[in-house]
């Protein structure tokens, strides 16, 4: 009975997750570089969704908000391009590493500075009351936001998987080089998956902001978390990134309903290690030596 109580809250936390992961990965397969960065976009929107929660009246439901929401991710991604990418991509790896940590830097500060420091909720998507189903009450914001993040995942697979747009920029993720010699212009693909990958962040904050508040220091452990997938999945799969994001969400609110969300932390990095140790190139990915 537990069990089933904590399911869709743990589908929900993962399908978030998800999101989060997924942004990151598109950014990391474009531009082959880390956006550190990444999960200051996801407490943004959630500052974005309490924002125009509070200048269009709180009574206005999220599903209305969710578009200015990724519209303001997507800035903040394309800020990112700007500012911490486009000028050094033909400096070494480590410039775009301390430029996008710098811009994380930036944006929590700002963020503590214009919103204050002190947790705030975003608006609720699941404003009537919790269903039934079997007997048992299920959390109706855990359905919502679990609906949204899998439409939204659907969306961008049909955006990569049926679209010229899509096809132009798998090519540039797999070898920028071969795509540029086709005639595909590869820095408008960078710019739309930081953009993308942006507008995904913000939309997760935006979940995320109701049922685990809204706080500007909490960027860092978001990058964290969709770093952390994406190493369990494998690195740049995006198969594995969403799998690994509910690996997650399913250890963390296990463990926090067993023993203590302190513990579920803890825990959390101690089995990143086991898989570090015992599969270094996380579930879906190949091993070194196999890839071409």
């Amino acid at each position: 009975m537990i069990v089933l109580q904590l399911l869709p809250n743990a589908l929900a936390l993962g399908a978030a997750y998800a999101l989060v992961a997924l942004g990151f990965v598109l950014v990391l397969n474009a531009a082959g570089a880390v956006n550190f960065a990444h999960g200051d976009g996801v407490m943004l929107g959630g500052v974005a969704s309490v924002v125009l929660a509070t200048a269009f009246g709180p009574s206005l439901p999220l599903f209305v908000l969710l578009p200015g929401v990724m519209l303001c991710g997507a800035a903040v991604g394309l800020v990112v391009a700007a500012a911490g990418f486009l000028p050094l991509r033909d400096r070494p790896p480590a410039s775009v590493f301390v430029a996008t940590i710098a811009l994380a830097a930036v944006f929590e500060q700002s963020a503590t500075a214009f919103f204050g420091p002190e947790p705030r909720s975003a608006p609720a998507l699941w404003q009537g009351a919790s269903p039934t189903i079997g007997g048992i009450v299920v959390d109706g914001q855990a359905l919502a936001m679990t609906g949204v993040a899998l439409a939204a995942l659907a969306g961008v697979w049909l955006l990569l998987e049926r679209t010229q747009l899509g096809r132009r920029f798998r090519a540039v993720a797999q070898d920028r080089d071969m795509a540029r010699a086709i005639g595909i212009r590869a820095t408008p693909m960078i710019v739309a998956a930081f953009a993308l990958g942006g507008g995904l962040a913000g939309l997760a904050g935006a979940l995320l902001g109701h049922s685990y508040l809204v706080v500007s220091g909490n960027g860092a452990g978001y990058m964290l978390k969709a770093y952390v997938a994406v190493v369990i999945g494998g690195w740049g799969s995006v198969p594995g990134a969403l799998a690994g994001a509910l690996l997650i969400a399913l250890f963390e609110t296990g463990v926090s309903a067993a023993i203590s969300p302190v513990w579920a932390q803890a825990s959390l990095y101690v089995a990143v290690l086991g898989v570090l140790l015992l599969r270094p190139q996380g579930l879906f990915g190949e091993p070194a030596g196999r890839r071409t």
